[in-house]
């Protein structure tokens, strides 16, 4: 919409009141919402500024249509963007970043109220705490308080007429002390209400209230001498404290407060919430709030304060912030102190600030490192001509010096990334002598005759560590099982990088600088490390137990108990004969300090 037609069409019609506007485009898709104290003003603002930024010029070309809705104040204004904002989704607004929906403790309006656990709030003469931002959390509370007051679960009509009937019967929850059966009129309504008036007092953060009034309750029971209801009432008193001592703190003069701070970056806003009541933090929660139009941090943090407010029903009087967020709100005062225990409690709801943009920051990088995987799985498919993504990967590599101690790996990677709980080692045992054909030709039949009677299912590519000879092996394992042509298979081969596939003698060469050939390089250079340290574990081991064997009166068995348990022979010598003869005897013990001190 050009100036001309916005001046002939609207200039007169806004008027110069509170209230939100809207902009839709020519298809009558919403663009944007705002606020504004001076509606007039604010739209104008559009179509003469001459200094906007690109987005908002952008977003002046595409507004097809102006609607204006006036309302009574500021505050009234800020509610209402809130909510537009929340159910339409404008393309150019903040995008809030949380859309997940939070737990909330519900108490029913009924006879012998249950309280209970949930994500809905459907029955509207039903009292609804929360919401709690850690489901842990407030299973664990849930926990506590039937730990402390025995509440009836069942959802029986306990009218009087219907326990009077004798309609219910007790149930096991009765006899295994988590129910008092007011079904039967086992218990009062009145004292029922009482207790479930001190699960409110808790819930609310007034936890100082319900002990005090546990503290009269216990004193009145001893003067009484009902000792054993003194005492009930004492371990109730220890759980509440326990609970107490858990929660934080600030400082009971402090009230009911709401506590924001802000960590601003250039394209994201980090805004953690604290919800204090009696001086008890009881809810704290952080969102992310995303810019569309070079929004200034101020606006940010007033979204932020009229979202938590709605989403926590708070109702504080006194709103602490670290700088004006230029906004007036009707129901509270805002302060930005600079001392004290109102500075302390925002000083802390920054450091959560910080700690929510490092997790959402990690969180944002991993999904980029992701992403970045499967593109380079793409190209490595488009590479390989596979019909499929190559999501498992696992690489075979033999291992041996002179056909000694002859070892073999594989490894196996799930979408670029090592799976190292299924990297295999394997011994040689069908093959004598260095023979590299013949063993890979064992290992790739053994791997997947396993996981074909194991019903496991099968890799999308093997990779082989060698050229066309190692190749050639493991493809007859594979016509063994009735794989062959079933699985994509290729060699790599160290000194040029050349990948053979079956039936080509013609090898493919994939540019040096491709992240799919790094991502094959990786691949064989772990397997290769895999059976390289493998091996020398092997060789290492048989040297150090062939010397203990040379100690006459040693056999093969106490080097290997000795080994097993000494893990060298450095340690064998360096540890006390009496020691070593616990393990072996004393007589085998001197043997071997003799040996070792000859030579």
């Amino acid at each position: 919409m050009n100036y001309e037609r916005f001046k002939k069409e609207h200039v007169l019609k806004i008027p110069e009141q509170p209230g939100v506007y809207r902009y839709f485009d020519k298809a009558g898709n919403i663009l944007y919402v705002g606020k504004a104290k001076n509606l007039k003003k604010r739209v104008n603002s559009y179509f003469t500024k001459q200094n906007h930024q690109a987005r908002i010029k952008l977003l002046v070309k595409k507004i097809d249509q102006i609607v204006v809705t006036i309302v009574k104040n500021e505050h009234d204004a800020l509610l209402l963007e809130n909510n537009l904002i929340k159910s339409l989704q404008p393309k150019y607004n903040v995008m809030l970043k949380d859309g997940k929906t939070y737990p909330f403790i519900c108490i029913k309006n009924e006879a012998f109220p249950r309280v209970f656990l949930t994500r809905t709030r459907q029955d509207k003469g039903a009292i609804y705490l929360g919401p709690y931002t850690s489901i842990t959390r407030v299973r664990a509370i849930m926990d506590f308080i039937k730990l402390l007051y025995p509440l009836r679960s069942c959802n029986y009509n306990l009218s009087p007429s219907n326990i009077k009937k004798g309609k219910f019967k007790i149930c096991l929850e009765y006899h295994i002390g988590n129910c008092k059966g007011p079904c039967e009129g086992l218990q009062s309504e009145a004292e029922y209400l009482s207790k479930l008036e001190e699960i409110k007092d808790i819930l609310n953060g007034k936890v100082y209230t319900v002990i005090h009034a546990l503290k009269d309750q216990i004193k009145t029971a001893a003067g009484q001498y009902a000792f054993e209801e003194a005492n009930r009432l004492k371990k109730q008193l220890e759980h509440l404290q326990k609970y107490q001592s858990k929660s934080i703190i600030v400082s009971p003069k402090l009230g009911a407060l709401d506590v924001f701070a802000m960590k601003d970056t250039e394209q994201v806003a980090y805004v953690h919430y604290f919800k204090v009541v009696h001086g008890t933090i009881v809810s704290d929660h952080s969102i992310s709030l995303i810019r569309k139009l070079e929004e200034k941090k101020e606006r940010l943090l007033a979204m932020a304060i009229i979202e938590m407010r709605q989403r926590f029903h708070s109702t504080a009087k006194e709103i602490i912030v670290p700088f004006d967020p230029e906004i007036h709100l009707a129901d509270a005062k805002i302060s930005i102190p600079q001392k004290g225990n109102k500075k302390k409690l925002l000083d802390l709801c920054y450091k959560n600030a910080l700690q929510y943009e490092i997790s959402q920051t990690s969180r944002i990088e991993k999904f980029k490192q992701k992403r970045s995987r499967q593109e380079i799985l793409k190209q490595l498919q488009k590479d390989f001509r596979m019909n499929v993504l190559p999501t498992c990967i696992e690489c075979f590599d033999n291992s041996n010096i002179q056909g000694k101690f002859p070892v073999a790996s594989m490894v196996q990677f799930t979408n670029a990334k090592p799976n190292k709980k299924n990297y295999r080692h394997y011994n040689i045992k069908t093959v004598t002598g260095a023979n590299d054909f013949a063993s890979m030709e064992e290992i790739v039949y053994r791997r997947y005759k396993r996981l074909l009677d194991e019903g496991k299912t099968l890799p999308s590519l093997i990779l082989i560590d060698g050229g066309k000879g190692q190749l050639n092996a493991a493809i007859k394992s594979l016509k063994k099982l009735n794989l062959d042509g079933k699985i994509t298979i290729a060699s790599i081969a160290k000194k040029l990088e050349e990948i053979y596939f079956p039936n080509d003698s013609i090898p493919l060469h994939i540019n040096k600088t491709s992240y799919s050939l790094k991502l094959l390089q990786q691949i064989r250079d772990e397997a290769h490390r895999f059976a390289i340290t493998f091996h020398r574990y092997k060789r290492d081991k048989a040297t150090l137990s062939t010397d203990l064997e040379n100690i006459p009166g040693i056999g093969p068995k106490t080097a290997q108990l000795l080994l097993q348990h000494y893990r060298s022979v450095k340690k064998i010598q360096q540890t006390e004969n009496t020691q070593i003869a616990k393990l072996i005897g004393p007589a085998k013990a001197e043997k071997i300090k003799a040996y070792y001190h000859k030579n």
